[in-house]
């Protein structure tokens, strides 16, 4: 009786660490799926800032060319969602988008001279995973250190892209040294 148990007993033994190296895979694969869902959460997150990003320049760009007399940026980026230079109400964008890198409005501005909003960036100072293969009007971001440095000018929110064809009027980024007194970059 006495080997009997003596086998049983190396037999549990030899159970218990299988079933500790198993747990230790499983949380192994667990740690490598979670980085893998993290990496793949951070990528979305930067497409959906391109995105947000473009729509801002783009609004910020509509509303200086709605201007009447002399073009200007707004003060606030409230401003865009409702413009009322103009008899008719003008919206500029729908709403006002988080940063999705933050997930908070608190959005850095970038100004003009005068202190108007010429475009718009994210105060996150993580360093972004995309480092290549930007839209032709955002080229700039290339190698940023963090995501501040992508920043979303109006300027550069309507440069020609393969698929818009150009050759509009409104396609076309502004010309430095370009027609003086034109009211428009």
């Amino acid at each position: 009786m006495r080997s009997g148990s003596a086998a049983g007993g190396r037999q549990a033994g030899f159970t218990y660490l299988g079933v500790l190296f198993l747990v230790m895979l499983m949380g192994a694969a667990l740690a490598g799926a979670g980085q893998l869902w993290s990496t793949v959460s951070q990528r979305a997150r930067e497409r959906e800032l391109l995105w947000v990003g473009t729509q801002y320049a783009q609004a910020l760009r509509s509303y200086y060319r709605a201007s009447v007399g002399v073009a200007q940026y707004p003060q606030r980026l409230e401003e865009l969602l409702e413009d009322k230079r103009v008899p008719n109400v003008r919206r500029h964008l729908r709403r006002l988008y988080p940063d999705p890198i933050t997930n908070s409005l608190d959005w850095g501005l970038v100004r003009s001279f005068d202190g108007r909003i010429t475009g718009v960036y994210s105060r996150s100072e993580r360093a972004p995973l995309k480092v290549a293969g930007f839209p032709p009007q955002w080229t700039d971001f290339a190698g940023t250190a963090s995501y501040s440095g992508w920043r979303f000018v109006a300027e550069s929110a309507f440069l020609e892209t393969p698929q818009s064809g150009g050759g509009g009027e409104d396609d076309a980024p502004p010309v430095p040294g370009g027609p003086a007194g034109s009211g428009r970059p």
